[in-house]
Formats: structure tokens, C-alpha cells, sequence
């Protein structure tokens, strides 16, 4: 498959085949963060398949271009979980091994909490838990390190400004994080596309949505593979996030930056095979 269809919106997804194709072959589905696509796991995807899974990438909603609905509660928690269970059902998937990076490690979290009986384990990269990064607003550094979400929330104002002189902002914020050049060229022109910052900007300006409660404690066997050179989340919300997960549970801490798809390619694939085998 390329794609699949949710209320009127079409998914690209690339749908990767495990190398020994078999009939009971484990489905990894692989969650890219802001303002990354499907391609930020190139690296990581060759491991699973040789290791015999089938790979399934989407572009999210707001980063495929059939997929921008405009306002900000088209992106919503819960929209953002059943466009996963809607990519498992186009996928003829019962469960799969979810995996997620940044925004797309949220909205892991989310899966593995309201979808349990769909989600075989959770591997979060990066991103703690939901309501460990909650609670890390109020103390410590994880304020400090969140404060551009508030900026990304304005109306209007980070679109012009990320986007002026092509995109040089934007294209600084990323290196300065640590991404290559090219690789920041790559998601510059993604978000360059009409409509496309608006709408990857739209997670972050639905945050006040009521969304039924929250992320709920995590009961499926989670993975969560922490990087200390990240300077997005703190080191109490990473901590914490232990506290959120009643199933098997085990935390790798890598030096590495926040870019773990593009970086640490063979550390990730570890560590989801470990849920898988």
C-alpha cells in the first residue's frame, strides 16, 4: 500500500515488506516527529525488514499533502491516534509494534494508552511520557526547554518568520540541533509545501483541546530510549516517565542528540526488535 483514506483525508505511507516474507510476519509502525516525514527512519527501516517485519511509515496528518485540514482540532490527541488505528485497519493489521519520535513518540504514548488491545509494545524515542512532561513544567529545567511551543502556538507570526528568506530560520533551527545540512534542506522545502507549516504547527496549537482525559498509564511492554544530549526534554521528565508504565518496561539511555532516527539508526531498530523477539 501508499496510501489509506480517514474521513475524506488521504495518508501516504510507505509499506515496507519484511525480507522473508511470511504470513505471521510482526508489524513495526514507525511515528515521525516535527518537521520530519516518513524519510527520517530510511536508515532504521532496512534493519526491521532484514530482521523479518513489515515497516510501515505515514506521513502524518498535516505532513501529507491530502491530509491538511484546516483549524486546529482536526489535530487533536485522539484524531491523531485513530489516523494510526486507521492505517492498521487499511493495513489488515491486528497489532502492531509502535514506534515514535518527538511529536510522533506522543502520539505513541497516546496509542499504547487508548488502544491497547492494537499496540504489541511501544518504543518511544526520545519523548517522555505525556504527563512526566506535565508534571516536568512545573519544576526544573523542562519550562525553560518547552518554551517555544507557546511561540509556535501564536497565530500566523511563526509561519512568517520560519519560513522568510526560504525557510532560513527554520533551516538554523534545525542545524543548530544538531541535523545535517542536507537532511534540514529535505524538511525545509517538506515545510516550505501550501499549507504544510500551518498545519504540522496545528499539533502544537491544539494542545489546549480537550483531548478525553489525557495519555493514561501505558500497560503494553514499553521501550524508551532517552537521549542526554536532547535539549528538548528534561532530565526529571525522563526520569519520571518510569512512573507511567504498569507493563515491562525498560529505559536505554544513549549519548546521543535528539535526532535518533537519523543518528542512531542501529540503536533504534535494537531496541524495537527487543519487543518484537
Amino acid at each position: 500500500m501508499d496510501h489509506f483514506t480517514r474521513d475524506g483525508l488521504r495518508f501516504d505511507v510507505r509499506d515496507h515488506p519484511p525480507a522473508d516474507p511470511g504470513h505471521d510476519a510482526p508489524v513495526a509502525v514507525l511515528l515521525h516527529g516535527f518537521p520530519q516525514d516518513a524519510s527520517a527512519y530510511d536508515a532504521v527501516v532496512p534493519l526491521l525488514t532484514r530482521a523479518g517485519v513489515r515497516v510501515l511509515v505515514p506521513d502524518q496528518r498535516g505532513y501529507s499533502p491530502g491530509a491538511r485540514p484546516p483549524g486546529r482540532r482536526p489535530y487533536a490527541v485522539p484524531e491523531l491516534v485513530a489516523d494510526v488505528v486507521a492505517l492498521l485497519d487499511a493495513a489488515g493489521v491486528d497489532e502492531a509494534h509502535v514506534v515514535g519520535h518527538d511529536w510522533g513518540g506522543a502520539v505513541a504514548w497516546a496509542v499504547a494508552a487508548r488502544v491497547p488491545d492494537r499496540t504489541a509494545s511501544l518504543t518511544a524515542l526520545g519523548t517522555p511520557h505525556p504527563a512526566a512532561m506535565r508534571a516536568g513544567l512545573l519544576r526544573g529545567s523542562q519550562a525553560v526547554r518547552s518554551s517555544y511551543v507557546g511561540f509556535f502556538q501564536l497565530p500566523g507570526v511563526p509561519e512568517r518568520l520560519l519560513l522568510a528568506d526560504g525557510g532560513a530560520r527554520l533551516r538554523r533551527s534545525l542545524t543548530t540541533a544538531g541535523l545535517e545540512p542536507d537532511r534540514a534542506e529535505r524538511y525545509v522545502a517538506r515545510m516550505r509545501e501550501p499549507g504544510a507549516l500551518t498545519a504540522a504547527l496545528a499539533w502544537y496549537r491544539a494542545l489546549p483541546v480537550p483531548s478525553g482525559g489525557g495519555t493514561a498509564r501505558v500497560e503494553v511492554p514499553t521501550t524508551y530510549v532517552a537521549a542526554r544530549r536532547d535539549p528538548f526534554f528534561a532530565p526529571a521528565s525522563v526520569a519520571a516517565t518510569a512512573r507511567h508504565v504498569d507493563g515491562p518496561y525498560l529505559r536505554v539511555d544513549l549519548d546521543a542528540d535528539h535526532w535518533l532516527p537519523e543518528h542512531r539508526p542501529a540503536d533504534v531498530a535494537a531496541a524495537v526488535l527487543g519487543n518484537v523477539r
